[in-house]
């Protein structure tokens, strides 16, 4: 593995990271039973889909990916006391609690049949809700993305029994304790080479501190003061939930504009009312927004992106201006993530020794609220592609996603296109936002006010 895909992997034991791909089809009623051959055949097509990681004894170097087989138990039906779209989101709210074992199998496929009264345009008849559940460390959002398309599509995917693509690399057959005394030389090397490293992403700092104060880069993104949806909960007090908004892609469709900036602005009114209405209304507002890199920039890594930190700009009270506002921030954080010089850390970790690196992990303190953060909230948006996915003879309606809630963010946004639907789906914990129904209510005006006024 990849050290960033590493990170990932060692942090989904103190955390929940995976991934949760939601696709909405149409229900033929087609047996589970055919639904777990199709899925056991085509993922064996699909080189991601047929690994899962290994383990090197004391982390003396990176887990590596080996090959397995699908088991049954990878596909799971759930049976709702009630077959409708508000009990579907409280399992889902579940589902989101829980988390794969990569060194056991990576994927889960979790499946409900015959939903009834499900959102968007086509509300004919059931539908069959599938989820894909990934753990980070094999694939970021965009990645993830193309593995369903993959498990979905209608043609059958080329075998792909030597895998092509980027941040892929299987272990040959030797065992683990075996990695584990290949490693032990290859410590005081890579110790070196992270000195070596270190030093050049400090002459990389001080050049992008160069650019920034000659005006020729932006500068990084600002922090905030934490927020009433910044508020660590305990345990017992927490409970995943989810809610979604099923858009026509038109309706988003602003000229001159991309429907990430038309969701950040409705987010800019939504969020800063719900603040407002609980008695914490904050003077700034910002979000995290994850934006792919080049597959260049990290080619060993399948998690390969930034976060970016976007004011909202809720000081600017005029609608065009605000969306304006954050469009050009937008920019800018792009501009400045993409910069060269920005690769130099990325570099050094790249090459850190895996103890020291999963000491870090392990000692990162998760728990605790800092004085300022990124963001407030989370907007992370990817479009999935043309609507020409079919599971179980059934055409899909719509694709959803849920990015992680975390210490700090406890509120998420996840905007995904198929075809011509956008949906915005919500990830939220009940301890600190405990009416999400409401938020999401402010979030559905808010949409529309923004696009009225920007159109």
């Amino acid at each position: 593995m990849a050290a960033q895909d590493a990170t990932m992997y060692w942090l989904s034991a103190r955390t929940r990271n995976d991934l949760f791909l939601l696709y909405c089809f149409t229900d033929t009623g087609r047996p589970t039973a055919d639904l777990r051959t199709f899925v056991a055949e085509r993922s064996a097509r699909i080189a991601d889909l047929r690994v899962r990681a290994r383990v090197v004894p004391g982390d003396l170097d990176y887990p590596s990916w080996v090959r397995c087989e699908f088991a049954a138990d990878q596909l799971v039906e759930h049976v709702l006391a009630e077959p409708d779209w508000a009990h579907l989101q409280a399992a889902l709210g579940e589902v989101l609690d829980t988390g794969v074992d990569a060194a056991v199998r990576p994927w889960r496929l979790h499946v409900f049949r015959g939903i009834v009264d499900a959102p968007g345009q086509n509300r004919a008849g059931p539908v069959l809700v599938a989820v894909l559940q990934m753990s980070h460390a094999l694939a970021d959002g965009r990645r993830a993305a193309e593995i369903a398309r993959a498990l979905f599509a209608e043609a059958e995917p080329e075998d792909e029994a030597a895998p092509n693509s980027v941040g892929w690399s299987i272990r040959s057959a030797t065992s683990a304790p075996v990695d584990a005394v290949l490693a032990l030389p290859q410590l005081p090397i890579r110790l070196v080479r992270t000195a070596l490293r270190g030093y050049q992403a400090f002459r990389a700092q001080q050049k992008l501190a160069e650019l920034t104060e000659a005006g020729s880069l932006p500068s990084p993104g600002p922090d905030f003061p934490p927020s009433l949806v910044n508020q660590a909960a305990t345990e017992a007090d927490s409970a995943h939930q989810v809610r979604m908004i099923v858009c026509d892609s038109a309706a988003l469709r602003v000229p001159g504009r991309t429907v990430t900036v038309v969701v950040l602005t409705a987010v800019s009114l939504a969020l800063g009312r719900y603040l407002d209405g609980r008695g914490g209304a904050v003077e700034r507002l910002g979000a995290q927004v994850p934006m792919a890199l080049s597959d260049t920039a990290m080619s060993n890594a399948r998690n390969n992106y930034r976060s970016l930190s976007v004011d909202l700009r809720i000081d600017e009270p005029d609608l065009r201006r605000r969306a304006d506002k954050i469009a050009t921030a937008m920019a800018d954080r792009r501009m400045r993530a993409q910069h060269p010089l920005l690769g130099a850390q990325d570099r050094v970790t790249s090459i850190v020794p895996a103890p020291l690196l999963r000491r870090d992990v392990d000692r990162y303190p998760l728990a605790a609220v800092p004085d300022s953060i990124a963001g407030h909230t989370v907007v992370s948006s990817v479009h999935r592609g043309p609507a020409n996915l079919v599971f179980g003879g059934g055409r899909v309606r719509f694709t959803g996603g849920f990015p992680a809630i975390g210490s700090v963010m406890r509120l998420t946004h996840g905007v995904h296109g198929l075809g011509e639907t956008v949906t915005i789906s919500l990830h939220a914990d009940s301890a600190t936002i405990p009416d999400l129904d409401a938020y999401a209510e402010l979030l559905r005006t808010a949409l529309d006010e923004t696009c009225r006024v920007l159109k």
